[in-house]
């Protein structure tokens, strides 16, 4: 793989320039920890645009299947699939360093060696630097909802974007999203339901169980004791 840039250039997330994105890059404070994490952990987990079209084998000096998640927050769930699944490779991309660093402090700390991670925006990411068909799931849990209704063409949930994802997709391969927001699953239910592609693992216009292997966070452990509802969509690739 290409040398990699000096650590302290990636504390800022990598993104093209576009009239619309999903998410708003937040001045969130970090660690200490966290700041030492893009020092030391950096170099051994950190994936770069820059580097382009990446060879996945290379990476990780193996053959496996791969899973990618979008917007992994704080990273506690994906540091948890990455230790339960050994023989799977699992790459996140994020754009807000804190969770970043917290991610990859996480993995050094218990010495998981099959992830990587992207602090950049996940459109250029899957544009540039993922193989077509390379990937066994894409995962997209709890995206920003954009609650008001002038905000939705902001959600990153749109016809143009999952036919992006299908590209990345091996054949057979599953799309997993999950929402705690009702009005953003149906939209997600009706955007999935039409797309060119892809079949729904449950069946027709149904939302799916939680799989075993996505794990529970706090917020949706709290949310659960609230009375508040959670939506897991699967789809499958086809063609």
């Amino acid at each position: 793989m290409d040398t990699k840039p000096e650590a302290k250039a990636e504390m800022r997330p990598e993104y093209r320039k576009k009239d619309i994105r999903s998410y708003v890059v937040r001045a969130g404070r970090m660690t200490e920890g966290q700041r030492n994490a893009f020092d030391t952990c950096w170099p051994f987990y950190g994936l770069s645009l820059e580097h382009g079209l990446i060879d996945i084998e290379t990476v990780f000096g193996r053959q496996a299947p791969l899973v990618v998640e979008i917007g992994f927050g704080m990273g506690d769930s994906l540091l948890e699939m990455a230790a339960a699944a050994p023989d799977t490779d699992f790459i996140g991309i994020e754009v807000h360093p804190p969770g970043v660093g917290r991610l990859i402090a996480g993995a050094h700390e218990r010495g998981i060696t099959n992830l990587r991670v992207y602090l950049a925006d996940a459109t250029d990411v899957l544009n540039e630097c993922i193989p077509a068909a390379s990937l066994h799931r894409l995962q997209l849990y709890f995206p920003d909802p954009w609650h008001k209704k002038k905000h939705n063409k902001r959600r990153i949930v749109q016809p143009k974007f999952i036919q992006l994802i299908r590209q990345r997709l091996a054949p057979e391969a599953v799309l997993h999203m999950a929402t705690d927001w009702q009005p953003y699953a149906e939209q997600m239910l009706e955007v999935l339901e039409q797309a060119e592609g892809f079949v729904n693992a449950v069946a027709k216009q149904e939302y799916s169980p939680r799989p075993s292997y996505r794990p529970l966070t706090k917020f949706e452990k709290r949310g659960e004791r609230l009375g508040h509802g959670v939506w897991d969509l699967l789809y499958k690739k086809i063609g």
